[in-house]
């Protein structure tokens, strides 16, 4: 299996190997398992100031990303290949655990991060990026959608979690949240572990977990378990 690579196009490279560098994912970054590159837009600016924005044709706040300057830096991306070219822009599609598994299980990611008013939609019309968005708010980047993004797709690539069977018990593995954990003590300030869980037998305790999956998903996000009654 080839290594998974992301390279990021952004006007703050150094925004990345804190969050990136450490736990799961900077872990499974020094083994190999997967590369970053980061390449600052600015470079690719042709003025003396590195200018990679300008103010927006028909007036209006803000300024808009240059088409000229982010095809540059796009363009000396070496191998793309088949990895997904990604936008990060609240007019994108929601991101999600099938994204995330759809991209993990793919060569990588190239992603483009955004800022102010966003980029010429020349650029957009041009290379066609898969448009992706967290939510629906508003952050000053794409950055820290893109980090958030990486995160979840590292630790589905196969060798980077030691146990891969705990992936199937998480939220949204099968339309619904994942249980609710519990470990010692066994008391705590008068709250009890419930029995089912030290009981030792197996079969109650899947048939408990699945349970409480179900209520919690009922109780804290109606839209999940209405689409789960729906496939049942």
């Amino acid at each position: 299996m080839s290594t998974w690579k992301v390279d990021m196009l952004t006007i703050f490279p150094e925004m990345f190997l804190g969050p990136l560098g450490l736990s799961i994912a900077g872990k499974a970054l020094e083994r190999g398992l997967w590369t970053f590159e980061a390449t600052d837009i600015r470079e690719f600016a042709s003025d003396r100031h590195k200018t990679v924005d300008d103010t927006p044709c028909g007036g209006g706040p803000g300024m808009v990303m240059r088409a000229d300057v982010i095809d540059s830096a796009l363009s000396s991306i070496s191998e793309i290949g088949d990895r997904p070219v990604v936008y990060l822009t609240p007019r994108g599609k929601t991101f999600d655990q099938q994204m995330a598994k759809d991209f993990a299980d793919g060569p990588g990611i190239v992603f483009v991060c955004g800022r102010y008013e966003g980029i010429d939609e020349r650029f957009l019309d041009m290379h066609k990026p898969h448009q992706v968005s967290l939510g629906d708010f508003v952050l000053s980047g794409g950055e820290p959608a893109a980090i958030a993004i990486i995160d979840s797709c590292i630790r589905l690539i196969p060798g980077i979690l030691g146990d891969i069977e705990s992936l199937s018990e998480e939220s949204f593995e099968r339309g619904l949240l994942e249980y609710p954990h519990y470990t010692r003590p066994q008391v705590w300030r008068g709250r009890s572990v419930p029995e089912v869980l030290l009981s030792g037998h197996h079969k109650k305790i899947s048939a408990w977990r699945r349970e409480q999956s179900e209520r919690l998903t009922r109780d804290h996000r109606p839209d999940l378990w209405s689409a789960y009654i729906a496939q049942q």
